[in-house]
């Protein structure tokens, strides 16, 4: 049996990795004639479903016909959503909630849709896929981040719970990497006001002149994934690419330094002589 009998929410690359290693893949997304070049190549092994991420009341349904079809699904891969750009007062309840739900809620259905069958079998893996923007964020980027972060919070917790029962979470952290993510049609913009021009639109700019010229090779970081799929261990968190690397490194470094330059006054809080409790976790 092949690692992967079913990767879900696949993005391209990944699939194209995966069928060419002889494993059968299901392929959920918007438009799945995107990929019938594949379909026409790999009829036997690629299942392509038309599905929104945020058509959270379908979610039973693909984990259904994926199991329908092949049997069982070893891999879900949460891969749904787009950049935004837009400061917080450019972005509208419906632009952030679209956000949240393309994100985080989308993802949890699929995988809780998911998870019965895994812990039946006692095995399986569920692979995140966040962005640097996931643990650090910037101005005109706080819309995504609120998604990426919400996804990263809430599949740490998720690691912990599934973990007993022989299933992992890996959690991909990517910089900039060569697909239509920044593309004019697909990269989500919300109305600017004057007043963050100078501000974001260096930003704005940067974003949308990135298209094509992405130093990140998809196929590249699918081979990265496979990888920490198929080993007896990996790290919850794995950043792709030099610029995520660098930029996560240098965040981390810069908390650690607020948190002990702060410590004594974070620390004055509690009650004097009360000791810090011992958490179950």
């Amino acid at each position: 049996m092949a690692l992967h009998r079913g990767i879900l929410r696949s993005g391209r690359a990944l699939t194209e990795t995966a069928l060419a290693a002889g494993e059968t893949v299901v392929a959920a997304m918007r438009r799945p004639e995107r990929i019938d070049d594949l379909f026409a190549e790999y009829p036997e092994s690629l299942l392509p479903i038309e599905f929104d991420v945020r058509d959270t009341g379908s979610a039973p349904a693909v984990i259904d016909a994926a199991i329908s079809r092949f049997g069982r699904i070893d891999v879900l891969v949460n891969n749904g959503g787009v950049g935004q750009i837009g400061s917080a007062e450019e972005i509208d309840d419906a632009r952030l909630r679209d956000m949240l739900e393309q994100h985080v809620i989308g993802p949890a259905a699929l995988t809780r849709a998911v998870l019965p069958g895994m812990r039946a079998r006692g095995t399986g893996t569920i692979v995140q896929m966040s962005s640097q923007g996931g643990r650090i964020s910037f101005p005109g980027a706080g819309s995504y981040s609120a998604g990426k972060f919400a996804l990263e919070g809430w599949s740490e917790a998720l690691a912990g719970e599934v973990a007993p029962f022989g299933i992992r979470v890996l959690i991909v952290e990517p910089s900039r990497f060569r697909t239509a993510f920044n593309s004019a049609d697909v990269l989500e913009r919300a109305t600017p006001v004057e007043v963050y021009a100078d501000l974001l639109g260096d930003f704005r700019a940067d974003m949308l002149a990135a298209d094509g010229r992405q130093e990140g090779d998809p196929h590249r970081a699918a081979l990265v994934i496979r990888q920490l799929v198929g080993a007896e261990s990996a790290p919850l968190r794995i950043p792709l690419g030099r610029e995520a690397v660098r930029r996560l490194r240098e965040s981390y470094r810069r908390e650690l330094v607020s948190v002990e330059t702060h410590a004594e006054l974070s620390c004055s809080a509690d009650f004097p002589g009360v000791p810090e409790p011992v958490r179950p976790v």
